[in-house]
This record gives structure tokens, sequence and C-alpha cells, in this order.
């Protein structure tokens, strides 16, 4: 299917609509300030630093980056955020982002927070989904030698045994709450593992519908097939395939690791091959909605465009519950805000926790945005023109 042109996306009177004038000029100075790798690189230092000898920056902290990407520090402190992306029909997804959990205490507290993320999104329709990382509640070593075939030691057994036990609780209570979950993507040393697990609660809990989602990193060479060998096993054992599409999240990782370690690097040859798979995936998630249900989650203007083309040629509606698009918080508001004025089922991820505690995911937003070829110019661009639309107006 030939498609060529996105125009959905360009009304910006749309995207930033719940923005107000003085939003959208912070945002406009935090875009540039992304824009300078070479600031971030000394912000993040700076930021460090200043928690390191308890400079008093929380404020300042939350009130920039943190208000721009962040919900809350609390599910309640984000209740705000909720409403408001409800009042224009996009849904939440809470994210709880606080990393580094070691011990099985740290990963008790970790799966209680996430239960709560759970309990507050049962049967509400502003949170249609939840999320969590299973390498955010198990020993990674022992996953990395589970995945291995490596005999695990009657310690590490335990762990894997109780990390299990810990998924299925999370899985359960999403069942029972009918919340779709996604299950986050892992390095590719991990995935094999947790992809393992991940089918077994899709054994248990997707026979009526979808409620877990196994996330597939199509930046890897070999997702599209093991999104076809997903489908494959979901229809011979008759449960239904929850998947979330996603580029990638590890990829300088994957090749440093690769190199090291001297193996074939599992990531795709270019980035032209990641969005051919990206797009095939969606062609054939569509082509096969009686057994698949699928978010497609990326800042992609193509790709997001080309699913609304799929799903007008195939005679899908909008809103068909099978099909939902996933953004950042912060991030592509073009995208989510014009989707769901269209009618069309879009969720944001919201991340929430500590402001300290949050830093690490925070940091990547900001080196991800300088990363990616063009993301922080075009958000700063976008908020730049809708200034500039507002401007104009108020002369008018």
């Amino acid at each position: 299917m030939e498609v060529t042109t996105n125009p959905i996306f360009e009304d910006f009177s749309i995207a930033f609509r719940s923005k107000s004038n003085w939003q959208l000029k912070k945002a406009y100075w935090l875009f540039s300030v992304m824009n300078r790798r070479w600031l971030v690189a000394i912000g993040k230092f700076f930021t460090k630093l200043g928690f390191a000898l308890k400079l008093p920056i929380k404020g300042i902290i939350k009130n920039t980056i943190y208000d721009q990407f962040c919900g809350g520090e609390t599910i309640e402190d984000s209740q705000d955020t909720i409403n408001e992306l409800s009042k224009y029909n996009i849904g939440t997804i809470l994210d709880y982002s606080v990393e580094g959990a070691s011990t099985e205490k740290g990963f008790e507290a970790t799966t209680k927070e996430i239960l709560r993320t759970i309990e507050r999104a049962a049967n509400d329709d502003a949170l249609p989904f939840c999320v969590f990382k299973a390498t955010g509640i198990a020993v990674n070593k022992v996953f990395e030698k589970k995945q291995k075939g490596d005999k695990l030691t009657e310690k590490e057994q335990k762990s894997y045994d109780d990390s299990v036990a810990r998924i299925d609780s999370i899985c359960k209570a999403a069942y029972e709450g009918n919340v779709k979950l996604f299950v986050d993507a892992e390095e590719s040393w991990l995935q094999g593992a947790v992809d393992e697990i991940a089918y077994n609660m899709m054994r248990k809990y997707n026979k009526e519908t979808a409620t877990v989602y196994i996330t597939y990193q199509m930046y890897r060479a070999d997702m599209l097939d093991q999104l076809k060998q997903g489908h494959a096993l979901a229809k011979k054992e008759g449960f239904y395939l929850g998947a979330k599409l996603v580029r990638g999240a590890y990829m300088e990782k994957e090749a440093e690791r690769a190199e090291e370690m001297g193996y074939p690097n599992p990531i795709q040859i270019s980035k032209e091959a990641t969005d051919l798979d990206y797009n095939t995936a969606l062609v054939y998630c569509i082509q096969n909605l009686n057994e698949i249900y699928f978010c497609s989650g990326t800042h992609n203007q193509y790709s997001n465009f080309f699913l609304t083309a799929l799903m007008e040629e195939n005679n899908i509606a909008p809103n068909d519950d099978r099909v939902w698009s996933a953004q950042l918080y912060g991030m592509s508001d073009n995208i989510s805000f014009n989707l769901a004025s269209k009618g069309y089922n879009v969720a944001k991820y919201v991340p929430y926790g500590p402001v300290k505690a949050v830093m690490p995911y925070l940091f990547r937003r900001a080196e991800e945005n300088t990363a990616v070829a063009g993301q922080s110019s075009r958000e700063f661009t976008m908020i730049k023109e809708e200034m500039a639309r507002r401007k104009q107006a108020k002369k008018a």
C-alpha cells in the first residue's frame, strides 16, 4: 500500500491545545536546551553533583524537565495529568520509573507499587494499560543464565521462581482488574528469558482477550520472525497474542556487547531496515487482527499515519479496542492529540516517582532526544510554530 503523506499531524493547534502560553514557553526553552548535546551533558553532570552535595535543586528540576516528562511523584500526584489527558480522549499508562532495585526487599517494594497502578487502573477507561519491567523485579544475572540454558544453583533457582511468582501476581491482578498489561522490553541477552515467562502468562490470562502484551523491538533483525512465531504459537494453543511494537531502546549497548563478546550484532543493518520491518509488522498485525491485539508504540510520524491508512483500507474502526497507539508523555503531542481527535485509541506513557529517583529515566529522555535524528529539533520547531500561530491569532 502506497502512503506518502501524513497531514493529520500538522495541526499544531490541536497538538498543543492542552498547553497554556506559559507551558509552551517553558517547553520551548527545554527543547532548545536538549537540542544541544553539550548542554545536556553539562546539565547531567551538574544535576548529579547537586544531588550528591545535597544542594536545593529539586524545585528547579521538578519545574523543568520533570514537569515536561513526568506525571507526579506518586499515583495520586499524577491525577491532574490523568484528568488532563482524558479530557482529550487520551489514556494514561502509569509507569513507575524508579530504577535500581537489586534485593528481594526492593523487588517486593517495586511489585507492590506496580500492583497499586493496576488497582488504580482497574475498570477505569482513562487508564487502559499498565506496564512493568521484568528485570525491575528480578536478578538480571539469573535471567541471563536461564536464557543461556546454564544450570541454576539452588539459590538462583529460588530467585528465579520468586521472580516468576511476582510476575504472575502482576498479570493475575491485571486480568482480574480488566487492565491491559505491557511487559516492557529488555536487552537481547535477557529478552528470551522474559519472553518465556510472558508467553506462559499469555497462556493463562489471554484466553478471552489480550491482557498480557509482549514488547517486540523491531530494530532487532530477528524480531519480525519472532512476532510471526508468537502468533503461530498463540493460534496453535488457543490464546490471543498481545503485542506492543516499538523500534527499540538499547542499540548502542547491543552493538558494544556484540563486538566485545564476538557474536553478530542483533541490530538491523540500517534505520531503513528497521522502518521496513516495523511497518511490515503493522501490516501483519492488521491482517491477523482476529488473533492479535496490538499497540503501536512509536514517535515515527510515517508509521502512525501508515497505521491509520491500513485501518481505513481494512474497514477497521478507529476505536477498535484491538488497535492502540502510544507515545511518551511530553513528546510527539502532534501525533497523540491529533490521532485522539479523530477517534483513534491513544495512550501516553506517564512516568512517575520521586524526583531524585527518576533522574536516570529523565537523563535517558534528554539523551535520546539529542541522539534521535531531529527529535528535539522537531519538537522545538512545532512549539515555535504554535507560539507564532497564537501570537498571530491574538493580533487578528
